[in-house]
């Protein structure tokens, strides 16, 4: 489900999250190239970067960030980075900003690089997106908490990690293989297990020996019992609700910032700052959207704001005037 879903080859049982996968990914693009640099674009989780980070250090790699121009990556910063020694490009699809990134160019610098070519992104938009493995992607990770996952103060998750056949004996964790047992039944099974996560120590290229494997399989029971068509409606349900609550804001005097297509997250820019609003949405019953400004100093004031398909009309309705009666 999550090769169809993403458009690639191959997918592991499971990682811990969507953080630990892309960090990863990371290690194994580093493994695969021999290469040391690492470009992790700022539209990316800042949680996200921070665990790149981590990994990126232990492994003495360094770690580029390319800023953000109009809510995606500057692919201009980017191209004047090109270099020998890069391991890979790393994207989010949606970005942090609920953007669409433009994988399309951002893959034809990547491959011409010879890097790898990274995006993590909400297999619940792919729904509805075109796949990363569309637009070449070497690498495509990231959290099925989306699917059937409750939130829990943070975890536990369930990462995904999906790659091209190529990539397909450097996958981190476990991978599970169909066969047939001496009565002919259909069986499943670990398969190209080298397990040198045991054995090579400081050598392996992945010291991941487990994974939240009860959550992947919660996330594939609500992914079953979805199917291909309640997948695709119940992102487009996403898209529509946001867009919804966009001209709600706009229509309330609140500015949308980074106007362009998006999934069900999106910015707005206000007034007072941000903590204080949502301590007085919450008296209200509503908890506000997330404080940019506690990432980005150049986005003080600015909401990411997130619309679901649990979202009713009315809710949508009540967060803009509430917002509204705030900002003036």
């Amino acid at each position: 489900m999550i090769c169809e879903l993403t458009g690639m080859d191959v997918a592991n049982s499971s990682m811990y999250d969507g953080g630990t996968a892309l960090a990863e990914a990371a290690m194994l693009s580093a493994g695969h190239t021999k290469k040391k640099k690492i470009i992790l674009s700022t539209a990316v989780h800042p949680e996200y970067r921070e665990v790149v980070k981590t990994y990126a250090k232990g492994q003495r790699l360094e770690v580029i960030e390319v800023p953000v121009k109009d809510g995606v990556t500057d692919l201009d910063v980017l191209k004047g980075m090109a270099n020998d020694d890069i391991a890979a490009v790393i994207v989010q699809y949606p970005n942090f900003f609920g953007r669409i990134e433009p994988l399309k160019e951002l893959e034809e610098f990547v491959h011409a690089q010879k890097a790898l070519f990274v995006v993590s992104s909400n297999p619940l938009a792919l729904g509805v997106l075109t796949p990363p493995g569309k637009f070449g992607a070497d690498i495509v990770v990231g959290d099925a908490q989306v699917f059937g996952i409750p939130t829990a103060f943070g975890g536990p998750h369930c990462g995904y990690f999906a790659v091209t056949s190529k990539l397909m004996r450097k996958v981190p964790g476990r991978l599970v293989g169909q066969t047939m047992d001496e009565h002919g039944k259909r069986g499943f099974v670990l398969t190209l297990q080298a397990r040198e996560q045991h054995i090579r120590r400081e050598k392996a290229t992945s010291n991941i020996c487990s994974n939240q494997a009860l959550n992947a399989v919660a996330a594939s029971v609500a992914m079953t019992a979805l199917g291909k068509k309640g997948v695709r409606e119940m992102a487009a349900a996403n898209i529509q609700k946001a867009n919804y609550a966009k001209a709600a804001f706009k229509a309330n005097g609140i500015e949308v910032v980074f106007e362009g297509p998006s999934f069900n997250e999106f910015v707005i820019r206000l007034n007072h700052p941000i903590n204080e609003l949502n301590r007085r949405l919450l008296n209200q019953g509503i908890i506000g959207g997330y404080d940019l400004g506690r990432n980005y100093p150049e986005l003080i004031n600015h909401m990411l704001v997130a619309v679901t398909e649990l979202r009713t009309k009315e809710e949508i309705d009540t967060l803009v005037k509430e917002l509204g009666d705030l900002h003036a």
